[in-house]
């Protein structure tokens, strides 16, 4: 089913997921869109390198992640607290107090808002997403 594809897609290698996503894509677009869902979720953010968070916080919105933090785990929460300046950390808290109670639907709208921002930062070549399986040694 569309989950075991979209965990196949998620530890082959870049060119053969743009290829075998396109070419299903000229057959079913939704299709293509609920696998690249799957992909990656909000969560696998813990998978990113700092460098990568401070990319994708550049070019999301403090009220976003003040909403989308609500049901993030508290270490997702400090991943992306310590990216910030302690001044703009403060800010996201505050944030984040003020917003009160949230929908959980709205709270994983904006989630998905978010990694879709990623999907198209990584297309982009800004940043990229590893898998566990496919950590890439960096040689000095």
């Amino acid at each position: 089913g569309v989950n075991s594809v979209a965990e196949i897609l998620n530890v082959t290698d870049r060119a053969t997921e743009r290829a075998l996503l396109e070419n299903l894509a000229q057959e079913d677009p939704d299709l293509v869109e609920e696998i690249r869902r799957l992909m990656f979720v909000f969560d696998d953010i813990m998978k990113l390198s700092d460098k990568d968070v401070q990319t994708v916080l550049k070019n999301v919105e403090t009220a976003q992640w003040a909403m989308a933090l609500k049901k993030a785990s508290d270490d997702l929460k400090n991943k992306i607290l310590g990216n910030l300046s302690a001044r703009a950390a403060e800010m996201l808290r505050e944030e984040m107090e003020y917003l009160g109670p949230a929908k959980l639907s709205d709270v994983e709208r904006v989630q998905q808002q978010i990694v879709d921002v990623i999907r198209r930062l990584e297309d982009a070549g800004e940043l990229v997403i590893q898998s566990d399986e496919m950590e890439e040694q960096l040689i000095p």
